[in-house]
């Protein structure tokens, strides 16, 4: 569940675990073609990741035991200023 949140995240999303696990869902049934390629499919957000920046952070650390992340987006750390955020952003 942890992967699809995050592999929903790279669209530019930030998905709670919650999310996760019907989206999780929802990709086991679109590879065992339950789901069809041309259905419509919706799947509802029942919170948003900011209420879960622990786990997510874990997850993107590869922190958590027993679970690859292959979809982790390694948090960077920087100093509290504009210009090292900024410095950041450029690399």
């Amino acid at each position: 569940l942890m992967d699809a949140a995050a592999r929903a995240d790279r669209t530019g999303m930030f998905n709670c675990p919650h999310t996760g696990v019907a989206l999780a869902a929802l990709i086991k049934l679109r590879e065992r073609q339950v789901i069809g390629p041309d259905d419509c499919t919706v799947v509802i957000s029942t919170a948003h990741g900011l209420k879960f920046t622990q786990s997510k952070t874990a997850y993107h650390s590869s922190e958590i035991e027993g679970i690859t992340s292959h979809f982790a987006n390694p948090p960077v750390k920087v100093a509290d200023k504009l210009g090292s955020v900024m410095d950041a952003i450029k690399d």
